[in-house]
């Protein structure tokens, strides 16, 4: 099993631990001795809790936001609803890097586009078999194997400098730019819409729902990173390993969220649109911000660098390949995509 290597983290993660602890027991009104591990496994649970929910009505209310103030649904539909489920990822990111964890915050980026096109896409087809009638999707996933494949060469490297953050968030825009000069009359426009359902909502009530589900997403993920940090050092798991894996699906919850929905009402176009904007912004907004703030950051878990980079590139190829086969994804290829995540996950420990 990965271990942390030493001097891994362990100023920063005790002084986040204690931090952590201190507002835990405050919130559960508990005597100040609390097993650490408990404790630490308790932040974790609450932080995803807490994401979910606050994430889930962020993205609701800026959409809505947005269909109000007339913008065309298909860039809600790439482009709001992509971001809102994002926010997560890129945030908590950003918030590890800061705190002087590259480890946990490539371990996010990558593990978080492993789980979104194995096993969340893979969850979504054995729901609902996916069919993929929008062209936008179809051209989208070719960019997120490019997007993918861009960010694991730059962490090939041992992490990602600040000119490497410059070209990644400029492919975002062109990215952005192309996928959204669409035609009008796209089903994922319709989808979107329909998802929203801004018809009898108000726009300020929807700015209110926006704004508290950013604060609570920015709050929770950070309640989630101390737990996580905590967890790491008291189990001896690498960050790295509890950044791809406990982290990455903590922060992709959202994107669960929004499958669960889109399958429930046949939105297949939405719910695949939705997975791929997703690692569009993991791979080059999340990946360039932490290029930027991180002043050329190091990643000492290198099994981030070879086996899980490596992997969320044949992930999403296997993804894209399965769409456009058939321009569908059958409930066959549903359980294969999400076994497949059983074994990434098995190979990095």
């Amino acid at each position: 099993m990965l271990r942390a290597p030493p001097g891994d983290g362990v100023g920063t993660a005790d002084s986040l631990r204690i931090s952590g602890h201190t507002l835990l027991e405050s919130c559960l009104h508990r005597q100040p001795k609390v097993d650490p591990l408990l404790a630490a496994l308790l932040a974790v649970l609450v932080g995803i809790a807490v994401l979910a929910v606050a994430a889930d009505q962020f993205v609701i209310g800026a959409a809505r936001v947005a269909l109000i103030k007339n913008v065309p649904s298909l860039v809600v539909g790439v482009v709001v609803i992509g971001f809102g489920t994002s926010a997560p990822e890129i945030l908590v990111s950003a918030l590890a890097v800061l705190d002087d964890q590259p480890d946990v915050a490539a371990g996010n980026i990558i593990g978080s586009n492993i789980a979104n096109l194995s096993l969340l896409l893979g969850v979504g087809a054995l729901i609902v078999p996916l069919a993929i009638d929008s062209r936008t999707v179809r051209s989208e996933a070719l960019m997120v194997v490019g997007a993918v494949t861009l960010f694991g060469i730059f962490v090939q490297n041992g992490g990602v400098n600040r000119v490497e953050g410059i070209i990644l968030l400029v492919a975002m825009v062109a990215a952005l730019y192309v996928i959204t000069r669409s035609q009008s009359g796209d089903p994922i426009g319709s989808e979107a819409a329909e998802f929203a359902d801004a018809t009898h909502h108000r726009f300020v009530p929807e700015v209110g729902r926006t704004v508290v589900g950013f604060v609570f997403t920015i709050a929770s993920g950070r309640f989630l990173l101390w737990g996580a940090l905590d967890l790491a050092d008291r189990t001896g798991l690498s960050t790295g390993f509890i950044g791809a894996t406990l982290v990455s699906i903590g922060t992709s919850l959202p994107e669960l969220v929004t499958v669960i929905q889109s399958a429930r009402r046949s939105e297949t176009d939405l719910m695949v649109g939705n997975l791929l904007g997703s690692n569009l912004f993991n791979a080059l907004a999340a990946g360039g911000i932490v290029g930027l703030i991180g002043t050329s950051i190091k990643i000492a878990d290198t099994s981030l660098t070879t086996t899980a980079a490596t992997a969320a590139v044949v992930v999403a190829a296997a993804a894209t390949l399965s769409m456009r086969t058939g321009l569908r994804v059958t409930r066959i290829e549903g359980g294969l995509l999400a076994l497949a995540y059983v074994a990434i996950v098995t190979l990095l420990i």
